[in-house]
């Protein structure tokens, strides 16, 4: 079915289109004006990006009583949906508009705290230290480290990786796993007319996997994309801990830094491929941000092992976007 067949369908057909700006997904969503309701189409590859987890994911964060977009109509063979338009107050455009930061962050600490009194949905895969290490080795190996060093590394390099990986997060392996987002960050917030934890709109929840509760905080708090004042910072964590009632929170600190320089070595290379695969180069102006978040995460003592790896495999001067050693 087409998008424009699938619009007509649901009544949608002489809606205006406005395209809304991309990310660096696959996904396209277009904001539609005068159909019946206020409504997304969200289009879907379904060789690219299936759109079902979308779906299963939408309807148990609502459960929950948590703001996702209600999902009107859908064909997943087409990889097109009709949802929900929760509108254009991201939190990344309040804070463009001056408003009070704290407030925003502590917002969607709260929002977190009342996920993670939940278990997590039992299709959710797996986001745990394989999955991380896989996912990092995928662009540090795969894109940064030719861009870097001229050719790939040897399976000893690999290896080595993973095991440093599996070392540093094996210590908060048991612990009880909870929905994570894993792009929960201002670019996917929206502050909503609502009450409690629904006031705090969710978007671009779609490769949720079953985690540490800690990631998705440091997601939130050490942002590759943005810096956030240490006092924002601080402000929003305490909540959080507070909300989610951690008992132990030096383990929880540890945990939030081991999963932070697994995440941060993941997406400093992802710059590098989105730059250099899709042609998306203005994602690198946030690569110094990332690789100086991966470099004070190995600081902590929970990282010893990976900061090791690191410091015996790529010197602190190359710890870079290869197009900064071009420059």
């Amino acid at each position: 079915m087409t998008p424009e067949d699938f619009l007509a369908a649901h009544g949608f057909g002489t809606a205006e289109r406005i395209p809304l700006p991309a990310d660096a997904s696959f996904r396209r969503y277009e904001r539609l004006i005068g159909g019946p309701r206020p409504a997304l189409l969200m289009l879907c590859p379904p060789y690219r990006e299936p759109i079902e987890p979308y779906l299963r994911i939408a309807a148990h964060l609502r459960g929950l009583g948590l703001s996702a977009p209600q999902v009107f109509f859908a064909d997943e063979t087409a990889g097109l949906a009709l949802i929900e338009d929760l509108g254009a107050d991201t939190f990344t455009a309040l804070l463009a508009r001056g408003e009070e930061e704290t407030a925003l962050y502590v917002l969607a600490a709260e929002a977190l705290a009342h996920l993670h009194r939940h278990p997590p949905p039992p299709f959710l895969p797996r986001w745990d230290v394989e999955a991380m290490a896989q996912a990092a080795a995928a662009t540090l190996f795969d894109w940064w480290w030719p861009a870097t060093f001229g050719s790939a590394p040897d399976a000893g390099v690999r290896t080595a990786f993973a095991e440093a990986a599996r070392a540093t997060l094996a210590p908060f392996a048991d612990d009880p796993p909870v929905l994570v987002h894993r792009d929960f960050h201002v670019d996917n917030l929206l502050r909503l007319d609502r009450p409690g934890p629904a006031t705090c709109g969710l978007l671009d929840f779609q490769d949720a996997g079953a985690g540490h509760p800690a990631y998705d905080v440091m997601s939130l708090l050490e942002d590759a994309r943005r810096d956030i004042d240490p006092a924002v910072r601080r402000a929003a964590l305490a909540r959080y801990l507070d909300a989610a009632r951690v008992s132990d929170r030096a383990r929880f600190l540890g945990a939030f830094a081991a999963h932070g320089a697994l995440r941060h070595a993941r997406v400093a290379a992802l710059w590098t491929r989105l730059a250099r695969r899709d042609g998306k180069r203005h994602y690198l102006r946030h690569a110094p941000r990332t690789w100086r978040l991966l470099d004070r995460a190995l600081a902590h003592p929970a990282c010893a092992p990976l900061a090791a790896w690191f410091d015996d495999h790529i010197p602190r001067e190359l710890r870079r976007a290869p197009e900064e050693h071009a420059a």
